[in-house]
């Protein structure tokens, strides 16, 4: 963990992302993206700069985690030198268009979640429910159209103020991380400034949001085995680097685990 510094007062309010802060989804999303772009990377390989497969670790973190489809699909393209048309959003899934792309994902996705439901982490249920009890508001927030649904099936929409999901994004017009509207919009639906507001997340696009948005104070939630994404979430920006909810409550708020 990190020192972010002496501070006159804790955040008044929390924002945080949901996909692998919240609830233990961000491994079936890299493998639905792995299922989406390697069933089409043979067909693309004449035209493609750098035609390896999908790394569900690397590649999902670089390109992917914390965009929404259509901007992750782009990024990794992009990444691999290849060109698609945009399509459209009645593009059926498949490899000629980005929203074609966009769309295996999507169906990987939901086959994965009917094999099996993904849970809420259990310190996040506690740094919730700690929050709570301190009169804390917290939002989620997610790029994905499931969030919602995901965050209720784990018992966890009960414990946040506010959710601001793809679905709600694409509606207001919000632009998806790096750019900070998603975290903008939910710190105004919880009444406060975002320099009086906590961001958590563990995209390195979130982290990057946060501080484009001036948020008062940037966690950065690093849950891999051996710890390799918290160099990275500190050189984007987080003030503070955690591997377990609890300890950011502990630390910012005084609240023990």
């Amino acid at each position: 963990m990190t020192d972010h510094g002496a501070r006159t007062a804790p955040p008044r309010a929390v924002v945080l992302d949901t996909d692998g802060v919240l609830i233990d989804s961000a491994a079936v999303h890299a493998a639905a993206w792995k299922t989406a772009f390697d069933g089409c990377l043979p067909r693309w390989a004449a035209g493609a700069v750098n035609g390896e497969s999908f790394d569900a670790d690397a590649d999902y973190r670089r390109y992917v985690d914390g965009r929404s489809r259509y901007d992750g699909a782009v990024a990794f393209l992009a990444a691999r030198g290849i060109r698609l048309p945009a399509g459209t959003a009645d593009d059926q899934p498949g490899c000629d268009t980005v929203r074609a792309v966009a769309a295996r994902k999507e169906q990987a996705f939901r086959d994965a979640l009917r094999a099996r439901p993904v849970t809420g982490f259990q310190d996040a249920s506690r740094a919730l429910t700690a929050l709570s009890s301190l009169r804390v508001p917290a939002a989620a927030v997610s790029a994905s159209r499931h969030a919602r649904a995901l965050l209720a099936s784990a018992d966890m929409e009960r414990l946040l103020t506010a959710v601001v999901d793809g679905e709600g994004a694409a509606g207001l017009g919000l632009a998806g991380k790096p750019d900070p509207a998603l975290f903008l919009h939910a710190a105004h639906v919880l009444g406060v400034r975002p320099r009086h507001c906590a961001v958590v997340e563990d995209a390195l696009v979130g982290v990057l949001a946060g501080r484009r948005g001036g948020f008062g104070l940037v966690v950065g939630v690093d849950r891999t085995p051996d710890r390799h994404t918290t160099d990275a979430l500190r050189e984007h920006g987080a003030h503070l680097v955690v591997t377990d909810l609890m300890e950011c409550v502990e630390a910012v708020w005084g609240v023990e685990p």
